[in-house]
Order: C-alpha cells, then structure tokens, then sequence
C-alpha cells in the first residue's frame, strides 16, 4: 500500500514516526507525502494538551482520501479504546508501547478487522532504524524515553512510562549512521535530558556522552534540548563550554521561578538555584544563548507570583522563551487544585511575558549586528529575494532565522560566514563575508 504518515506534536514524536515508516517501507510499503495520493495515512498523535487532542482529532476527520485510517501515539494511549468508538474514521489504533507493531496493524486494518494496540509502555527504547523527517543536514537523536519527575501539571509520565536511557553504544552507532547519511547537526531530545544514564549506568553520563559524540566526523553542531534546571551541573556547563562542537545553546524549560509554585508543581529546585544556574552559565560561556518555557495561570498564581515571574524572566535576560497558558489536563493533579485561574487572567499575562520576549530577543539580536556568524543555510526564499538559515542562536523549528544575500550559489546544508545588518521581528538580516 502506499501510506502516508502525519507526524504531529513534539520531536520526540517525530522519531516514532521516523521509526514507523521505516518498518512500514521493509514491509513493502510505500511512503508517500501527500493523503490525497495514499492508500493509508497513519496519524502519529500528541496527547499533551487537550488543544493538541482537538488539533489530532481535527487532522483525522479531514483525511477523506485514504481508505484507512491508523491513530497512533500519545493521544491514543491516553484515550485508548475511546478513540476507535468516538472517531468512526479510525481503523486501527496503536499506543505509545506499540509502535513497533505499526505492520500488523495496518495489515489487519486493511483486511477489515479494526485491531488495537496498548503495549507496555515501560518496556526498553525502541532501537528501530528511522526514515528521515527532517532535512538531510540536520536530525534528532533521542537518548532517552519517558519521565520520572512527575509534574504536577504534566500527563506525559502516564504516556510515555518511566524514564529509560538508551545504551551509549546504540545511541554512537545511530549517531555515526547519521553523519555517515550527511547529517551535520544532531540535536539531542529526551523528556529530560539531563537524567540520561542514571537508571541505566546509575549515573549522570550526559557529559561523557557529548565527548563521544563531538569525536564523530562530520558532525559540526551538537545541540542539547529539555535540560532540567536543577540538573544543569558544573560539569555539565564545563563539558559544553571546551566541547567546540557542542553550541553554547541551552534549552532548560523552568516553567515558573516563584518558590510556592514550583513546589506546588512538584518542581526540583528554587528560585535562588535558577538563578545562580543562569549566572553559571553566563560567566563560564559568554555569549551562550538560553531557551526556556514558561506557564502562566499555574493554580494558585497571584499577581504578585505573576510580577515576580516578569522580573525575573527581566533579570535572568532569557534570550528564547516559550510562554503557554496553564490548562488543567484530565488526569494530573495540578488539574484538581484549587485556585485555578480565570481564562481571560491567563491570556492577558500570556500577552505580557510575550511583550517581554520581545524586548529581549531583540536587544540581545542587536547585539549581534555586524560580528560575524556561523550559519546553517537551509534554503533559499524567492519571495524574499535571499538565503535563509540559522546560527547557533537557533533551534530548529522553535527560532528565528537568519537571511542573507549571496552572489554564489549555496546550497542548503552549506555552513557559511553572515555579517548581521538589521534585525527585524525576532530574525537577522545580512549578507556573506
């Protein structure tokens, strides 16, 4: 059959998908980009939020063309069998401890049968090949699956099960594949990052695993995503900051810094180790770019937390920050606490740490016009006239880009020299050395 399959929700997602495909296309399948041109779609589902529910469900009834239809991931383990009796359009359902099983279940699907899959989703991580969804130049590498900080606000523990590190050697050998495909910049995802190796070495081997890494060739950009603040280690900071290949990038979602809150929220650490974390990292790597998320309308946040939340995002002059609105999901605790905050409180402070963003994003772009920087084209935009691509400011998906004009022909994947001249909405404008 030819099967298309829709990836939605996170990174870490996209792999599955990455890895269903390929089992799909040894099967003797073939993976096609366009519904419209399918005999089956398979839709990878992120079950996060309820909004990423309503956007799965929506993506599903809109598929007319397959004759079947296949709803996997996290939105069909947290709902289960639910999903094939709400959704008529559904033929099969496979959970997040299943996707290996995605063969058989289109199989049976096509031969009229209407199978479900829940596997144990505590079982080892899947060491299944991948079809790249991304470009050819960059990659995900995911070094671990599930979570054991139990947030108060989060469904992903009761999603994607306990926290489980993959082995270092599969992690090189997967790493070594990619580099060897023409992959440049690995970036690497996990519910948390920084707990990589200790259920499986018992200790923190995040640090010993980026030196293996940086020594394989061709790989120019490692890049470290979902680093939990309170396990942001001296030695952590120490092995980025000699590591020339590691980008001084660092993605450490807070979600909030009053003390109340974060231990209400089951959050390790406090404010004071925020930002004596923050002040850490800048005075052993000058010029290191830091990405975090936040939530306003945790239950119980005042106008005073909300303040205290403005400054110190002020103070600390995150560079990158993704601001969400708390909602209370079926399932965790959070959602039963009191003092739940109006939707309307949510969105105006929303607008407010956006407004705050923006001031930051631009006074620290501004500061990076006329130095020369080191940029990853990915592409060339005719309607602007330009290449466009992203320095090691920037995360793929998440950031800005950099545009820049060229007499020669680039190709994207090319890294080249840019000299900023102009910054404009959160992106770089400049042109080639």
């Amino acid at each position: 059959m030819k099967v298309a399959l829709i990836s939605l929700g996170c990174s870490k997602n996209l792999i599955n998908s990455e890895q269903m495909l390929w089992r799909l296309r040894e099967a003797g399948h073939e993976p096609v980009d366009d519904p419209a041109l399918a005999d089956a779609a398979v839709v990878n589902t992120c079950g996060f939020l309820e909004s990423a529910c309503a956007e799965a469900i929506e993506q599903i009834i809109e598929l007319t063309e397959p004759k079947i239809i296949i709803v996997a991931g996290c939105m069909a383990e947290r709902y289960k069998s639910a999903v094939m009796r709400e959704l008529p359009e559904a033929d099969g359902v496979l959970g997040c401890g299943s996707f290996d099983e995605i063969v058989s279940v289109l199989e049976e699907a096509a031969d009229g049968k209407k199978p479900e899959r829940f596997g144990d989703i505590n079982t080892p991580v899947s060491e299944t090949p991948r079809i790249l969804g991304t470009p050819q130049y960059t990659a995900y590498l995911k070094v671990a699956e599930g979570c054991d900080n139990n947030c108060a606000y989060c469904a992903i523990p009761g999603l994607r099960g306990k926290f489980r590190s993959r082995g270092m050697e599969n992690i090189i050998k997967e790493a070594e594949a990619l580099a060897a495909g023409g992959v440049k910049e690995l970036t690497l995802v996990a519910q948390d990052t920084t707990r990589y190796g200790l259920d499986y070495y018992g200790r923190r081997a995040l640090p010993e695993l980026i030196d293996k890494l940086c020594e394989i060739p061709g790989i120019r950009w490692l890049r470290l995503h979902y680093l939990y603040p309170a396990d942001v280690t001296p030695e952590l900071i120490g092995t980025i900051a000699r590591q020339p290949k590691c980008v001084p990038y660092f993605d450490i979602p807070v979600q909030h810094c009053n003390d109340k809150l974060l231990e209400s929220m089951g959050r390790r650490g406090s404010k004071a180790e925020l930002i004596r974390m923050v002040e850490n990292i800048r005075e052993k790597i000058p010029g290191a770019v830091l990405r975090t998320s936040l939530i306003v309308g945790l239950p119980g946040e005042t106008d005073e937390d909300f303040e205290e939340l403005c400054e110190f995002l002020r103070l600390t002059g995150w560079e990158r920050a993704g601001v969400f609105e708390y909602s209370p999901e079926e399932g965790t605790r959070a959602a039963e606490m009191p003092g739940q905050v109006e939707a309307g409180v949510k969105a105006r402070r929303r607008e407010i740490i956006e407004d705050i963003r923006r001031e930051i994003i631009d006074a620290f772009n501004e500061t990076l016009i006329g130095k020369a920087l080191e940029v990853l084209c990915e592409g060339y935009d005719h309607g602007a006239g330009c290449y466009f691509g992203r320095a090691y400011c920037d995360a793929p998906e998440v950031d800005g880009k950099v545009f820049f004009t060229s007499k020669n022909i680039i190709n994207a994947g090319d890294f080249v020299t840019v000299i900023p001249t102009e910054t404009v909405d959160g992106d770089l404008f400049g042109g080639l050395t």
